[in-house]
């Protein structure tokens, strides 16, 4: 794997490269908002990057707290599968159907259900306890740095365009509720040598978690400032700027790859070293040498000279 990554990182260059050369200068003008609206395609790629990654991170967190005790995980594993079941039915019946927003395919929302249980059970599957709880440290962490991309792009497209550079528009509010419920959590990792630090932290994770589709959802069902969105809602996009979105998406996807998988592996670094530092303040002076009270060391059974001679 560690010659895997120069690879990977040298691809993942050329496709931020790429996509910037696509989205600055291929992309068609907007005919409203002109060159401005170009932050498109950097605004909504770190959204739905933070949102995949703060998924992560709750789904870790929720194998972590389930692993504790055998009982309590058996009941969330069928507890997935019998969301993911309802799910994937549920959308296909008339009655559910009618309350859908305008443009949420019920297509779209069984494959979230599904595609959501079999992350749960593969996230559970390789990693440990101990490692579940490092790569929720690790997708919370970059995740924040994305979600913070969203709070500054988003205010440099608002100001052009709205006249203003913030509102406490409803979407914009949960976003940067959802930021500071994450930055919580790491100031909480950061701050607290507790021992039930990691169970609060998972706590407070699955708690943010559900701010994520308050986010998304909240300018399907409420009538807000921000844009309706352009891929379905009653909105539209055109067919080369959609496009250059996924491809932007795509490259902040293995962006955030990478430095998930350099955080992670710093991250365990790290934990190995301060077990191995903690064993050794357990084992004290157990492991060195003591001075008898008569001034002769166990290793020099010559007397050492304490004084003048």
């Amino acid at each position: 794997m560690k010659k895997a990554f120069p690879i990977l990182a040298v691809l993942t260059a050329l496709l931020l490269a790429y996509g910037t050369y696509q989205a600055l200068v291929v992309a068609p003008t907007e005919r409203t908002m002109g060159d401005v609206q170009r932050i498109f395609y950097y605004h909504v790629p770190s959204a739905w990057t933070a949102f995949l990654l703060f998924s992560l991170n709750f789904l870790a967190s929720l194998q972590y707290l389930s692993g504790a005790k055998p009982s309590a995980k058996r009941v969330i594993n069928w507890a997935v599968i019998a969301i993911a079941v309802v799910g994937a039915i549920a959308p296909y019946i008339p009655m559910v159907q009618k309350q859908l927003p305008e443009g949420l395919y019920p297509s779209s929302v069984a494959t979230t259900a599904i595609m959501i249980a079999v992350l749960y059970f593969l996230i559970g599957k390789f990693f440990t306890e101990r490692s579940l709880d490092v790569l929720a440290v690790t997708t919370a962490e970059v995740g924040v740095v994305f979600c913070s991309i969203v709070l500054i792009t988003g205010p440099l497209w608002a100001r052009p365009v709205w006249g203003i550079w913030w509102t406490w528009d409803l979407r914009l509010t949960l976003t940067l509720v959802l930021w500071l419920i994450y930055v919580s959590y790491l100031v909480l990792r950061r701050f607290s040598d507790s021992a039930q630090t990691p169970k609060l932290a998972a706590v407070l994770a699955i708690f943010g978690a559900l701010d994520v589709p308050l986010v998304y959802f909240s300018i399907w069902f409420f009538r807000t400032q921000h844009p309706q969105p352009v891929i379905g809602g009653g909105g539209s996009i055109d067919p080369r700027m959609l496009h250059i979105l996924l491809l932007n998406w795509l490259a902040f996807s293995c962006l955030a790859f990478l430095v998930c998988w350099l955080r992670y592996g710093l991250e365990i670094m790290q934990r190995d070293v301060h077990e191995a530092q903690a064993l050794e303040a357990l084992l004290g002076d157990e492991g060195l040498p003591q001075t008898s009270a008569r001034g002769t060391s166990p290793l020099n059974k010559t007397p050492s000279r304490m004084g003048p001679a």
